[in-house]
């Protein structure tokens, strides 16, 4: 006897509606800052990095700690014994360098207009520890206004986006502006892979940053620790470096120190506290530039020098 599967179809009667509604403001902010970046010549780099340590570590507080400022810690750290990698071109042509690492990251809240992500700086990220980033990034979860980006976005942020020219030309003057540029940072780690399950990278396009940290999703996945193969939590990373203005090998010597601060939990091991001898250039397998550092100079220091196109 021979079965026959068949399909019933029934037809549905629906109103066919089609909504149309203003453009939100929020959105607009995002736009130009998408266009803002449109000169920049992206390298991308994908990294798969095991976290299971500093999964271990961060989890063993409580309330926990948070991934997104381990990982705001360790690309800062790394920034900052790498300066090259978060240059950028001023007014006169001139390549800034900054010798402090401030990172601009994203903040999901709630908006009359529906969820918003809200950049949000956090200064001296390279001499800042786990908790207390942690803090500050909880802190402008519960309340907007806590951040500055987020008084603004509530006091003036609809009204500028309703002007014509007044958002591009704001994004133009902190892409070139050395002042600007105290107020917005010179790295972005954006976490795109919190609202997702599993692994994945995410790709994005370079904003007004010469370095972006995409953080994708995490998931379990074989390793080879010391001869055996173990299950290992696995953060899938992009990184995105403006080449105009830093060359492959002083990039992927970033990359490389990145991923030891990751992999070794560095910025959140009991070890992290100490620092190296005076002159002392060798701090174990990880440069010792990264190290916690509790004294910084009066004021930020930021050095110009001409800037030579790379060949």
């Amino acid at each position: 006897m021979t079965w026959r599967c068949q399909t019933l179809v029934v037809a549905v009667e629906r109103p066919r509606r089609v909504e149309v509604r203003p453009f939100p403001s929020s959105r607009r902010l995002v736009t130009a800052a998408m266009r803002a970046g449109r000169r920049k010549m992206p390298m991308y780099g994908l990294v798969d990095v095991d976290i299971t340590t500093a999964n271990r570590l961060l989890a063993g507080h409580d309330p926990s700690w948070s991934l997104t400022a381990f990982v705001v810690a360790s690309v800062a750290r790394a920034a900052a014994a790498h300066p090259a990698v978060h240059a950028y071109r001023n007014w006169r042509g001139q390549l800034v360098t900054h010798q402090h690492v401030d990172v601009g990251t994203m903040v999901e809240i709630a908006t009359p207009q529906g969820p918003f992500a809200l950049p949000h700086l956090l200064r001296d990220a390279d001499i800042r520890e786990v908790p207390d980033l942690t803090a500050e990034l909880r802190r402008v979860k519960r309340d907007p206004s806590a951040s500055s980006s987020g008084r603004w976005l509530e006091r003036a942020g609809p009204a500028a986006t309703r002007i014509p020219g007044v958002i591009p030309a704001m994004y133009a003057a902190m892409a070139r502006s050395v002042a600007a540029r105290q107020h917005i940072g010179t790295v972005a780690v954006t976490a795109v892979g919190m609202f997702a399950g599993g692994g994945g990278f995410g790709i994005t396009p370079l904003s007004l940053f010469s370095l972006e940290v995409i953080v994708g999703g995490m998931s379990q996945r074989p390793r080879v620790i010391d001869g055996q193969v173990t299950v290992r939590d696995v953060l899938d990373l992009t990184v995105a470096i403006d080449h105009n203005v830093v060359d492959g090998a002083p990039a992927a010597r970033f990359a490389a120190e990145f991923r030891d601060l990751l992999e070794s939990a560095a910025v959140i091991s009991p070890s992290s506290v100490a620092l190296p001898a005076q002159g002392d250039q060798q701090a174990g397998p990880v440069s010792g530039a990264w190290m916690t550092r509790r004294v910084r100079p009066p004021g930020n220091s930021v050095s110009k020098k001409p800037h030579s196109p790379s060949m």
